[in-house]
Order: structure tokens, then sequence, then C-alpha cells
């Protein structure tokens, strides 16, 4: 089992930055690749991006590539949402995700992913 714990999300204006935080506790952080997903209302839930097991490769999806960064610490067993430049349609519940396998992580779908965090809500004003 792993447990994975959301830091707060927020309200922010149009242009502006805000960054999540996913702590795991339980088993191996580093066993696990880590995802970052988001589900606005009425809305499939989406991939934002993940990041590899080792931290050396991600993944973004079109939408938020050069405005979102994922990172992995795995001294504080803690991924990274670094989400700049916000725009109004990145409104939406935000959740991180781990899943075992790279292979499975870099296909972004949400239902090859095992644990995931409670979701944290993302408001962007314009």
């Amino acid at each position: 089992q792993v447990q994975l714990v959301q830091s707060a999300g927020g309200l922010v204006q149009a242009g502006g930055s805000l960054r999540l935080s996913c702590a795991a506790s339980g088993r191996t952080f580093s066993n696990y690749a880590i995802g970052w997903f988001r589900q606005a209302p009425g809305k499939e839930r989406e991939g934002v991006g993940c990041i590899s097991t080792a931290g050396d490769t991600t993944l973004y999806h079109d939408s938020v590539k050069g405005r979102f960064t994922i990172s992995r610490d795995g001294d504080k067993n803690t991924a990274y949402l670094q989400m700049n430049r916000l725009k109004p349609e990145d409104t939406a519940v935000y959740y991180c995700a781990a899943t075992y396998r790279d292979s499975d992580a870099f296909r972004l779908n949400h239902t090859l992913y095992t644990y995931w965090g409670q979701g944290t809500q993302v408001t962007v004003s314009s």
C-alpha cells in the first residue's frame, strides 16, 4: 500500500502560479511512477503529466507543456506539480497517483494507476 497525501490547492488569478505536492508513505516511494490528473466539472479525468520512478523522464499533456513541471524528491518521498501561467481552463480538481510500472504511467491512463491522493481544488480566475 502507498498512501498519497496532497497539499491544499487554492484560488489564483490567471497568469499566476501554484505548486501542489504529493507526499507518499508506506512502500518505497522510488518504486512508483507518479502521475498527475485533473477533473473539471462534467468532464472526464485527464492526465496532466507523469514522472518516472527514477525521476529522469517526464511526460506532459499538450495543454500544459511549457507551463507545468513535475518533479520528485526521494529524500522527502514527495512529488510536485509546479503550475505556471495558469489559465481559467486549468480549473479542476487535481489528483496525484502512483503506479508500479513506468510503462503504465506514461500512457497517462488513470485506470492504470493504483494509488490515489485525495484530490485538491485549483481555481483560476480570469
